[in-house]
């Protein structure tokens, strides 16, 4: 069963919770300016702020956080702060039921792929994947094609990914559609084994990263191979991969030669080059939701992600 949240209306309050590592503080004051200028309120998790060695506070902290935002019904929407690491430590204990009574908008990307993918999955919650407070919208040069990606939260609208935005290249041809599914690579991996496992079957399977060298994507492309879930999707969409060279070796195969190795004998459409994921522009999209990918007219249509 999939839910679309409803769409959000000027006035409404938004959520801002880090449920993975802390943000700036500085940051997170520097991008709130942006969501209050789209006509938003704004209300802050209670542990925010807090510090927990690597994390933004205590997996109950964070976790309650979470589960307030999703109850009160004041809240709309709920932006997450940055991502970094430690969405995993706290999906065992979510209130999946919570959320399922209570969809709303959620956003956030990197980390927060891992939350995504569970909230999707033990919901039918469509979430959405794009740029978040303190890591992209404190930047003074915030791309205006993020910022325009925000008003599909307010509007139920269908998105076209062509080569206006960016230039495309076909790994194999082919055309799909099927919901799209991911994120980013590295926590789509840390899901296999778990109770949110990442489904493929049937979906448009969408992958970014960043900071990872090319043998590192090997290995997490090579287990998605063996794990089948190359096989069972039914296209592939390649985001940004940020930084994706070698330095630890000084032999090294490229990115390119092992996203060809991987994905270009799939027979189903794979194409790379969209600009989703760490990156500017940064295209939001909504995961769940069921979208077109074509490599003969180079195009992703998406389906709206709220109602």
């Amino acid at each position: 069963m999939n839910i679309r949240p409803n769409y959000l209306r000027q006035g409404d309050t938004v959520g801002i919770i880090a449920p993975a590592s802390p943000p700036e503080l500085e940051k997170l004051e520097q991008g709130i300016p942006f969501l209050k200028s789209l006509g938003l309120r704004i209300k802050l998790g209670r542990h925010v702020a807090d510090r927990h060695g690597y994390l933004a506070g205590t997996d109950e902290a964070r976790l309650e956080d979470l589960h307030e935002m999703f109850a009160d019904p004041q809240v709309k929407g709920i932006i997450c702060a940055c991502g970094g690491y430690g969405t995993a430590r706290i999906a065992a204990q979510i209130d999946y039921n919570l959320i399922a009574r209570n969809p709303k908008v959620f956003w956030g990307y990197s980390d927060i792929t891992f939350l995504h993918t569970a909230i999707r999955q033990l919901t039918g919650l469509t979430t959405f994947h794009g740029p978040m407070v303190s890591s992209d919208m404190a930047n003074e040069d915030f791309a205006p094609l993020s910022q325009l990606m925000f008003q599909q939260l307010f509007q139920p609208s269908e998105l076209v990914y062509s080569e206006e935005i960016s230039p495309l290249q076909v790994i194999s041809p082919g055309e799909a559609t099927g919901e799209i599914v991911g994120g980013n690579l590295t926590l789509i991996i840390s899901t296999i084994g778990t109770e949110a496992e990442l489904n493929t079957r049937g979906k448009l399977l969408f992958i970014e990263d960043v900071d990872e060298e090319p043998y590192r994507i090997d290995s997490m492309l090579n287990q998605l191979k063996m794990t089948g879930k190359l096989d069972e999707a039914y296209g592939i969409i390649v985001g940004d991969f940020k930084n994706a060279v070698p330095s630890k070796r000084k032999s090294s195969l490229t990115l390119h030669q092992v996203l060809d190795h991987y994905l270009a004998a799939l027979n189903k459409p794979v194409m790379k080059g969209f600009l989703i994921g760490h990156c500017s522009p940064h295209f939001a999209i909504p995961l769940g939701t069921s979208a077109h990918l074509s490599t003969t007219l180079k195009t992703l249509r998406i389906a709206p992600g709220v109602k």
